[in-house]
């Protein structure tokens, strides 16, 4: 790093500073302010907001380590959450709308009666506000920590003062307009910055011979398979990687950002919207943005990084001084950065600071949003004043990225958290999907799915092996929990009650509107959900193809890719000439 990058990076963290002072003005007026930012948000901003908060600092460090080890098709162990994406677009974004509760977790006493759905609110605001956010934010800042110690010399105390701290700040003055506005700030540098890097290091690794000298390198044929080679058929990572995905895990795992139905900060974002369609036009950007455009300067860089680094002691051989535990093959991507010439160094490590943060303060908000409104004053104080709610707010935003740098420290590699938390929410996503429609569903229900999945994960991860059985695969502990939590729940719905018909008959009428025939059941709720299925699986198969078709560009397939481009352009012609005109577009 030289002064002109050290120039950079500080320009970035004042402009961040003042954007998030500036925006976060109003959001002391109360707890919708500060938490949903009034509710008058429009959809490309919480669009890029969504992709922003996606976009975190790991992001680029875990797709590396992907293609590093299986190839390009390894990604389809996330590329499967577009399934879940797209449900949540054409299906949940403007039932999440309608329902005009504060956080996700409050749909809990909406859908449910009883003690039984306060009891669910109060603990997930505590399980998922505190103890999975905070792992969630310590996988963040590994990948942060990881970054800044190739690319400035830092310690991870360093990293987690200067950067955590900045973040904390205005995530804790300004609430969620602070953190919308400087997401968008963030947005562009980073994929700017990615964009950039990706250009400048194929340049570079190829000797100005370009692209097609790094696809033809003996590290690299290999790893170039959009799809699983036929040697891999049957094999672990066939299971693990491509089928479970593609066949269990959309469905059946909770994971932040791609929850089934909607939820977390997408479902914050959603309510945030200033009606049903912006909350539908932001998940849409967002989903198009996540999976089809964004992953390809990241798998470029990756490839690039196996003709420079080719394994893991090339790795230890250039950063002697790292600690052995954080030898992984998702440092490569900050090794990449570090050959970039000076200025454009300063943008890249602006950019995965702005990465780093954008994902940091959304979860520090939405954590907080948990914790005040879920637990402190539906619990501990429910005459608590809209002042009162928000410094509290900002209490918890501080504990949070405590205890969130104390945890970054424990973690090794990005793989091995998304590897956890996938775990940790297997088997629980279908009653998510089903929960709206089917009534049968009870608090019980998701009670014992959340139970369930979570003993599962901690057996798995520090009891079996320890017992003297043989470890399982990734794909073997996904199918047993999923499996085995969707026979508990399953089980626990037919042995208890529905809830009362005055719960459900408040729920329908907040989610679906006061006529019969809207709710579920009724004639026209059975075409609107065919049509809104149907949309569903014409926005998957245009994804994929404008995935595979900017790929096959990137891969010299002209033909084909042009091909997958052209078709993908036509469904979307098809699916927003069909919404203009359908008399029964639910938005």
């Amino acid at each position: 790093m030289q002064l002109i990058d050290w120039v950079i990076v500080g320009v970035y963290l004042l402009a961040s500073m003042w954007i998030g002072w500036w925006a976060g003005k109003p959001s002391g007026e109360g707890s919708t302010a500060y938490f949903l930012s009034g509710r008058n948000m429009p959809w490309w901003l919480l669009g890029v907001s969504m992709v922003a908060t996606t976009f975190s600092a790991d992001t680029p460090n875990l797709v590396t380590e992907i293609v590093r080890q299986y190839g390009i098709w390894g990604n389809w162990t996330w590329w499967a959450f577009l399934i879940t994406g797209m449900l949540t677009v054409f299906v949940y974004a403007k039932l999440w709308r309608n329902s005009q509760v504060l956080t996700d977790l409050e749909f809990y006493e909406l859908r449910y009666g009883g003690k039984a759905a306060a009891f669910l609110r109060g603990f997930r605001a505590i399980y998922l506000g505190l103890f999975f956010n905070v792992m969630i934010m310590a996988s963040v800042s590994l990948a942060g920590i990881k970054i800044c110690a190739i690319l400035f010399g830092f310690s991870p105390w360093q990293t987690l003062l200067i950067a955590g701290s900045i973040t904390a700040a205005y995530s804790l003055y300004g609430g969620l307009r602070s953190v919308l506005l400087t997401d968008l700030f963030q947005f562009l540098l980073a994929i700017g910055g990615s964009i950039l890097a990706a250009w400048y290091l194929v340049d570079l690794v190829s000797e100005g011979k370009g692209l097609t000298f790094i696809l033809e390198h003996e590290n690299v044929k290999e790893k170039l398979a959009f799809l699983p080679p036929a040697e891999t058929f049957g094999s672990t990572i066939w299971w693990s990687l491509f089928c479970i995905p593609l066949l269990v895990q959309w469905w059946s795992a909770w994971y932040p950002g791609a929850e089934p139905g909607g939820g977390g900060y997408i479902a914050q974002r959603m309510l945030a919207a200033k009606d049903s369609k912006n909350a539908f036009k932001a998940t849409l950007f967002f989903t198009l943005s996540h999976y089809a455009l964004r992953p390809w300067p990241w798998i470029l860089v990756a490839l690039a990084s196996l003709v420079v680094y080719p394994d893991l002691q090339s790795l230890a051989t250039a950063y002697p001084d790292l600690p052995p535990g954080q030898i992984a093959h998702d440092m490569a991507y900050p090794a990449m950065i570090q050959l970039l010439p000076q200025g454009l160094k300063g943008i890249l490590a602006a950019s995965l600071l702005a990465a780093f943060m954008s994902t940091l303060s959304t979860h520090l908000n939405w954590g907080s949003s948990y914790l005040v409104l879920d637990f402190y004053s539906r619990f501990l104080k429910p005459d608590a004043t809209e002042l009162e709610k928000v410094w509290v707010g900002r209490w918890a935003t501080f504990a949070l990225i405590v205890l969130a740098s104390l945890f970054s420290l424990v973690l090794s590699g990005a793989l091995q958290a998304f590897g956890i938390l996938l775990q940790i929410g297997a088997g629980t996503g279908l009653i998510y999907f089903l929960r709206w429609f089917w009534f049968r569903i009870n608090a019980y229900s998701e009670i014992t799915a959340m139970a369930v999945s979570f003993m599962a994960a901690i057996y798995f991860e520090f009891i079996h092996t320890s017992m003297g059985f043989t470890s399982l695969e990734i794909h073997e502990k996904m199918l047993i929990g999923v499996g085995f939590t969707t026979v508990s729940w399953l089980w626990v719905t037919l042995l208890t009650s529905a809830e009362s018909k005055l719960t459900l008959e408040r729920f329908q009428k907040v989610a679906f509107g006061d006529e019969a025939d809207s709710r579920p059941g009724g004639k026209g709720f059975k075409l609107k959900l065919r049509n809104q299925l149907i949309e569903s699986l014409l926005a998957i198969i245009m994804t994929y193809l404008l995935l595979f078709g900017t790929g096959h560009l990137f891969m010299r397939n002209l033909v084909l890719g042009l091909l997958f481009l052209g078709v993908s352009a036509i469904i979307a012609y098809y699916l927003l000439a069909s919404r203009k005109s359908s008399s029964t577009d639910p938005r």
